[in-house]
């Protein structure tokens, strides 16, 4: 299964406020792991960076200036997303953005239905802990030493860490097929065994020894008169 985890960072919080995007970072996992293909782009947001926002990410006026607007690299994104699920943090938030320049070069929004929320999955499978991808990374082990600053491509290679754990970790994408083996077990088949009758008659001999023995016997019981 094909998924992309993204991440934005814009001039603010709003879209329909007047804030635009200014970067994204999309990463490819396949069966929930990274392939090793990404996508990223800085963006022309053709307005000024308020100080608020550039302390976020360190991205200002002059290093954007020369960056390409959304239109020109919408393409290249379209492409690269495809019809893969979106993962993304408080993917609500990313969501409008990227639909906001989509619509505002004439292009169909990205359904919902393909959004993944893992700001939802960490609330559920750890309700009550922090949720930020700082404290998910903290959480897992995952190294973010170099995350000084807001950036769309390291956030989404962090995210995507992230998204592995909370769907169960790097066993996900290993399937086991288990084979259950019946075994039968059968008695085995009997055969009655013939065998000639034995001889129930006393021979003369026996016979003889008999009376003998009887002879010598004093007074026998089967002899005595019956008691009346």
């Amino acid at each position: 299964m094909r998924e992309i985890v993204f991440d934005t960072e814009t001039t603010g919080l709003s879209f329909a406020g007047g804030d635009r995007l200014v970067e994204i970072g999309c990463v490819e996992l396949i069966n929930k792991v990274e392939t090793g293909r990404t996508f990223h782009a800085y963006i022309n947001p053709e307005r000024s960076m308020p100080a608020e926002a550039q302390a976020v990410h360190g991205l200002g006026d002059a290093f954007l200036a020369d960056k390409p607007v959304f239109a020109a690299l919408v393409g290249e994104l379209l492409e690269f997303l495809g019809d893969a699920p979106l993962v993304a943090h408080n993917a609500g938030f990313d969501f409008s953005f990227l639909n906001g320049e989509l619509g505002r070069c004439g292009h169909p929004e990205v359904c919902r239905t393909r959004m993944v929320d893992t700001l939802v999955l960490a609330r559920t499978r750890h309700p009550g802990a922090k949720h930020t991808l700082d404290a998910l990374c903290t959480r897992y082990g995952i190294d973010r030493s170099h995350r000084v600053l807001h950036g769309a491509l390291l956030d989404a290679q962090l995210l995507a860490q992230v998204y592995v754990e909370l769907s169960g970790g790097r066993q996900i994408g290993l399937s086991l097929a288990v084979e259950v083996a019946t075994i039968e077990v059968v008695a085995p088949a009997t055969r009655a065994v013939v065998r000639p009758a034995r001889p129930h008659a006393a021979s003369e001999e026996e016979l003889a020894r008999h009376a003998e023995f009887l002879a010598t016997v004093k007074e026998p019981l089967w002899g005595a008169p019956a008691l009346g």
